[in-house]
Order: structure tokens, then sequence, then C-alpha cells
């Protein structure tokens, strides 16, 4: 029997990258479940984020920024993004304070006329605008007739992020609780603590390495005696200058990914963490497709 009082369903975030996607869903569940960083792509599979309250279950599901791949690791992406929205009850689209349509946003709105599902339009970054643009803007997204809603919001500030929710709840449907109610991600604790590492990773190289590092948790296990866990964890990138990019002058570098990481990791784990870091150079894996699916990419299961 249906609730008649609970809300239900799935809301595929979708938008190019960097837009503020992680950001956004991070606002929205009130909890940091996707990486953030200001390098495009930083998101790679789809993630499950659930937004829980008294009368509704949203399932947000967070993808890789849509653009024409680079490499095999590329198209994986791009699939992932464009299959995600099959079987959503919403579609939210994400786009910056950019007062015009690029190339990237018009595919994916090309795309978005095929689909039959409900979709919301999320302006992002409006604190970086004034009203005058901003209204420039919903017009000139409003003049498409392809959206239910548009929401201007600051995914950094928090504005609008509860008006969000409740609009997602306009269009939701009557139905049953998808997960325990004390549930925020269906991510693998070993996936988050990747992800942590990678995000720090990426703050700390700024611009002088690309995307091309992947973190593999080589083992996670709590002591028997003390209230530590040992965390072991292999950074793999595409070339050997990269490798000593990322250890840096003297090792600095590494130690500071690490000490970030680790901080980070005792909050979200509960626990003082002992983490060892490893850099391995595998030379262009994002084409390679076995070190693509060694790494948990897998084209076939999306």
């Amino acid at each position: 029997m249906i609730n008649k009082k609970f809300k239900s369903g799935f809301v595929s975030i979708v938008g190019r990258p960097n837009v503020g996607k992680s950001t956004l869903i991070n606002e929205l569940v009130g909890e940091k479940i996707a990486i953030m960083s200001d390098k495009p792509q930083t998101t790679r599979n789809q993630i499950k984020a659930i937004f829980n309250d008294d009368d509704a279950q949203i399932v947000f599901v967070d993808t890789p920024g849509m653009q024409d791949p680079r490499n095999k690791l590329g198209k994986y992406m791009l699939k992932s993004s464009e299959e995600s929205m099959k079987g959503m009850d919403i579609i939210l689209y994400v786009v910056d304070e950019s007062d015009f349509i690029g190339k990237a946003d018009s595919k994916i709105i090309e795309k978005l006329k095929f689909r039959k599902e409900t979709k919301l339009l999320i302006i992002n970054k409006v604190d970086k605008i004034n009203n005058e643009k901003l209204m420039k803007i919903v017009q000139m997204y409003s003049n498409l007739n392809l959206f239910d809603e548009i929401i201007p919001v600051s995914a950094l500030k928090g504005t609008n992020s509860k008006k969000v929710i409740e609009i997602i709840k306009v269009y939701l449907t009557y139905g049953p609780q998808f997960f325990p109610e004390d549930m925020i991600t269906d991510q693998p604790e070993r996936v988050l603590v990747s992800e942590i590492i990678r995000e720090k990773i990426l703050h700390y190289t700024d611009e002088e390495i690309p995307h091309g590092t992947m973190v593999r948790i080589e083992s996670m296990k709590k002591r028997t005696d003390k209230e530590i866990m040992d965390i072991s964890a292999v950074i793999y990138c595409e070339r050997e200058n990269h490798k000593s990019i990322i250890i840096g002058k003297g090792g600095r570098k590494i130690k500071g990914i690490g000490s970030a990481a680790r901080k980070e990791l005792e909050i979200r784990l509960g626990i003082q963490v002992n983490l060892e870091l490893w850099v391995k150079p595998k030379e262009n894996w994002r084409d390679n497709e076995n070190y693509i699916r060694g790494f948990g990419f897998n084209d076939k299961e999306i």
C-alpha cells in the first residue's frame, strides 16, 4: 500500500564540467558526499547521495561533467552521464552564471529535448552576478520552452537550496523509502576514502598535472589493540614526471596531501587514521582499456 504522505524518487544531476554539481549535491544532502575541485570532471562515477526528511526521500545521482571525450576514460564518463538520465523521475540540469549558451551546453540541451522526464534547470553561482544579469539568463533559458522550473541558486552560499528540495518534492510521486533513513550514500567506504585522497591531490597539485590520477586502497584495517585505522593507498599517475610532481621537493607535497586527507578521514570515519601513500606511474592509463577496467570503470555495466 502506497503511503499517501511520503514521496520518493530518483533525481539525476547533469551538466557540463565545472558548473558546481558536486557542491550542489553536497549542499542539498547536507553532507559531503562528492569531492569538490575547480578542475573539470572531478566526479568520475555515478554517485548516489540520499536526502531524507519526514515526508520524502530523494535519491540524487551525481554524474561526471558532460563534454567531448579526449580519451577512453572520457568516453566512459560521457556514457555514464547520458545513461544516468534513463529511468529517473527528474533531471536536474545545472548551468553556471554565463549569459550565453555555449557549445557544450547546446549539446546537452539537444539531448534533453528527447527526454520525457521532468526537467528542472538550476542556475548556479548566482552570488557572482547582479539581478539584471540573472533575469537575462532566466529569460534566455525560458525561451527554450524546455524546463518545468528554473531555480537560481548559489550552492557555495546555500542560497535557495531548500527551495530546490521543495520544488523537487512537488514533482515527485508518493512512493516507498528506497534506502534506510540514516543512509546518505550507496558508496562503499573504500571508495569514499579513495575519493577524499584524490580530492587532496587535485588541490595540492593545482595545474601542475592533469586529471590523470587514480587512487586505489590497498588495505584498510582497524587495529585490534588500539582505536587506529591503518590505511594504505596507491596513487597512480600517467607519467614518470607526474610522480615527482606529486611527491614534491623533499616529499613536501605528498606529505601535505597525506596530512590533509588524514584529517578529513578521521572526521569522516570517527577514528584516528594512520595513512600511507605510495605513487606509481601507469603510462597513459586513461587510454588503456585494461587499466580502466582494473580501476573499476566498465562501460558494459552502464
